[in-house]
């Protein structure tokens, strides 16, 4: 990038992101959602209670059962991004209660619908021809399709517990050359031949037309890992626990709170000023489209997340500003007190943002629901702090001191007349 340039190329490469982040683009079939069509939590935005109970079980599910298919639920919800849910149990009656938010496209808010999203809640087994079941699906520990290196083609791999390995090495042992059908409750969706016994706890599915396919029976096994099927019941809608005009309000604040500090950054700091707003744009877009592209969902966590972000992307910036002045009034040329200013604020940019990413991601680890929002939210913004508020605002300020006209010391709040 030429320097010189640097200034308004991303200028405008932050005006574009800017735009697409708020009202989103589309083009084709590829779509990239905006501001307005983000996931919003419970709090915000309201979702839907859902009661699930066990289908055709004969007998009461034991709390262990009812503790896998919570873990499961839970699991599902994760891989969507759904992290503002409660997912709770009812050993009394048998229960699991499920609260979670509504899509962001969702229109006619229709709870029972929206509960349609969790996944097939089916029970998943294997059976022989005999129609004997020789693996069920909390026996699979997890399956995903990609393309085989061998032939490049589609194939379904699925990992097993260490009890499904054994029962799956036993029944496949004696089944070679014949069929293994997989069920959802009562409907076959694939019925692999067995070529050779299956040892080690890894099987693979071939023969599959599509990477689609692949993908979709992945998705189906995956969601069958129930050790029976469930059917929603008592589907009801929730409304927005803080307010419909909470984000509304959250928005207005958070516009007013993003003008004033430019205008103190501006009125303080001159051009570092000018070059840490636009900065703090960059990064704002870069946040929002790291939630609403994957669809993440933001609850007020993740609100606190983002603003404590913006924060330190401000302190960043305002340590560089004045290591910049500081170098300047030392007696040091321009591009020198640039780069030293950069060099020294970069130590305590870095530690400060560091402990932030280690924090963020044991939240992102080990933390579920709100935490898991909080955690996502913050470390985006650390990521996008470095490459904003230090990259790329090192580069307009080195672009914008090769203007003769704006090596002025009032322009970098400096005391003293800049050499060249």
């Amino acid at each position: 990038m030429n320097s010189k340039y640097s200034f308004f190329i991303i200028s405008i490469l932050t005006v574009v992101l800017l735009f697409i982040s708020v009202f989103g683009l589309k083009i084709g079939g590829a779509e990239i959602k905006g501001a307005d069509q983000m996931r919003f939590g419970i709090d915000i935005r309201g979702g839907v209670d859902a009661t699930f109970e066990p289908k055709d079980l004969g007998r009461a599910p034991t709390g262990e059962e009812l503790e896998a298919i919570r873990a499961i639920i839970e699991t599902r919800m994760d891989a969507i991004n759904i992290t503002d849910r409660d997912v709770s149990i009812d050993k009394t009656n048998g229960k699991i209660l499920v609260r979670f938010p509504w899509k962001s496209n969702e229109a006619d808010f229709n709870p029972q619908k929206a509960v349609s999203e969790l996944g097939e809640t089916a029970h998943l087994t294997f059976r022989d021809p005999d129609g004997r079941v020789i693996l069920e699906g909390n026996d699979v520990k997890k399956s995903y399709a990609l393309i085989s290196q061998i032939d490049q083609k589609p194939v379904v791999v699925l990992q097993l517990s260490a009890e499904g390995a054994k029962k799956f090495a036993d029944a496949t042992g004696r089944l070679i050359g014949q069929t293994i059908y997989i069920y959802m409750d009562d409907t076959m969706i694939s019925w692999p031949i067995v070529e050779s016994q299956i040892i080690g706890g890894e099987a693979s599915i071939t023969k599959i037309q599509s990477m689609e396919a692949a993908s979709l029976l992945a998705n189906r096994i995956n969601s069958g890992s129930l050790p029976f099927s469930l059917v929603a019941k008592n589907c009801n809608i929730i409304s927005p626990t803080l307010g419909s005009n909470a984000l509304a309000v959250m928005v207005l604040a958070g516009k007013v709170a993003f003008a004033l500090v430019c205008l103190f950054m501006l009125a303080y700091y001159r051009l570092p000023g000018l070059v840490a707003c636009i900065a703090l744009l960059l990064q704002v877009s870069g946040q929002l489209l790291a939630l609403s592209v994957p669809q993440f969902t933001l609850t007020l966590a993740g609100i606190a997340g983002l603003i404590l972000s913006i924060g330190m992307g401000v302190d960043a910036n305002v340590i560089i500003s004045e290591r910049i002045k500081e170098e300047i009034n030392s007696g040091k040329s321009l591009r020198a007190a640039i780069d030293a200013g950069f060099n020294k604020a970069f130590s305590s940019v870095f530690d400060g943002n560091i402990t932030v990413i280690i924090v963020a991601l044991i939240l992102i680890k080990f933390g579920s629901g709100s935490l898991l929002s909080f955690g996502y939210t913050l470390v985006t913004g650390v990521i996008m702090n470095f490459i904003a508020g230090v990259t790329a605002s090192r580069l307009m300020i080195r672009s914008l001191s090769t203007f003769d006209s704006l090596r002025q010391p009032q322009f970098f709040g400096a005391r003293r007349i800049i050499k060249s």
